[in-house]
C-alpha cells in the first residue's frame, strides 16, 4: 500500500535525537530462509559496517518440508557471530506460532508449533550468547488484537509493525543505548475483515498456497498423519520432548560465543 513502512523503517528515525543522523538499509527478502541470510544478506550487511543490525529469521525455515533445526541454528549462529565480531549491536526476536496465527486444525498446527518452538529455543540461546537485544515478539497480542495482523494472518499489519518498532525502541532504551523519541504513530488502514481475508485468499493467497503445496504440504500432511497416530497412542508429549531436545542439541552443536548470560 502507498506509504507503507515496515518496523525497521519506523524504528530507524527513532534511534537518534536527529533522524538525519540515521542511515537505514533494508536487506530483507520475502521468503528468505536462514541459508539465504548467510549466503546473501550477511555479506552485504558486513560490507556496510553497521552500528545496529536486526536479525529476525527462522520462521520461513519452519514452513518448508526440509526443515532442519541443526542447520537453522548453524546459519543463525554464523550471522550473529560475524556481525557481533564486526562491532554491530544485534536485535533479535522470537516469532509467533504460524499454525495458531492461521488457525490450522490441531494435527497440522502442532507440528508447526514444535518447529517454531525449536527455532525460538535456538534464538533465545544464541541471543544470550551474542549479547543481543532480544524482543519476545511471540508474546505480543497477535491473536487477541486482530488489527495487528495483515490479511494473510502471518505478517504484521501497519499497526503491528508500529508495535514491533516501539517494543524494540523500549528494549534499546532499557539496555542503555542512546535513542530518540519513540517511533511516531502512522496512519493505519482499518483492520482486515472477512472480505479482506477472502480477497487475499482468492488472489495472492492462492499463489502462496500453491507454492507451499509443492514443498511444504506433502511433508506437513505426513507430519499430521504421524501426529494423529502418536496422539491416539498418548505419545504427544514425547514428540514435544524430542523436538525440545533437538533444539538444545542444535545450540550445543554450534561454537560458543560472547555473552553475559
Amino acid at each position: 500500500m502507498p506509504g507503507w513502512r515496515g518496523w525497521p523503517a519506523l524504528l530507524a528515525p527513532a534511534l537518534a535525537a536527529d533522524p538525519a543522523h540515521v542511515l537505514h538499509r533494508n536487506l530483507a527478502v520475502s521468503g528468505a530462509r536462514s541459508a539465504d541470510l548467510v549466503s546473501r544478506q550477511l555479506p552485504a550487511a558486513l560490507a556496510m559496517r553497521p552500528h545496529l543490525v536486526a536479525v529476525v529469521a527462522g520462521g520461513n525455515d519452519t514452513l518448508r518440508a526440509d526443515f532442519d533445526i541443526a542447520r537453522t541454528a548453524t546459519d543463525l549462529d554464523t550471522a550473529l557471530r560475524e556481525l557481533a565480531a564486526a562491532g554491530a549491536v544485534l536485535l533479535t526476536a522470537c516469532l509467533p506460532d504460524p499454525g495458531r496465527l492461521l488457525r490450522l486444525p490441531g494435527p497440522l498446527a502442532r507440528p508447526l508449533a514444535r518447529r517454531m518452538a525449536a527455532v525460538n529455543t535456538v534464538v533465545h540461546e544464541l541471543s544470550r550468547r551474542h549479547d543481543a537485544i532480544h524482543l519476545h515478539l511471540a508474546e505480543l497480542p497477535w491473536l487477541r488484537d486482530r488489527p495487528l495482523l495483515s490479511a494473510d494472518r502471518l505478517h504484521p499489519s501497519p499497526a503491528g509493525h508500529l508495535l514491533i518498532a516501539r517494543e524494540f525502541h523500549a528494549c534499546l532504551a532499557a539496555a542503555g543505548h542512546p535513542v530518540g523519541p519513540p517511533p511516531a504513530a502512522v496512519l493505519a488502514p482499518p483492520a482486515p475483515g472477512r472480505c479482506a481475508d477472502l480477497w487475499w485468499l482468492a488472489t495472492r493467497g492462492t499463489a502462496w498456497l500453491a507454492r507451499r503445496g509443492v514443498d511444504l504440504l506433502p511433508g506437513l500432511l505426513a507430519l499430521a498423519a504421524a501426529e494423529t497416530v502418536q496422539q491416539l497412542r498418548g505419545r504427544g508429549t514425547e514428540l514435544d520432548a524430542r523436538a525440545e531436545a533437538a533444539a538444545r542439541a542444535a545450540t550445543a552443536g554450534v561454537p560458543g560465543g560472547p555473552g553475559r548470560g
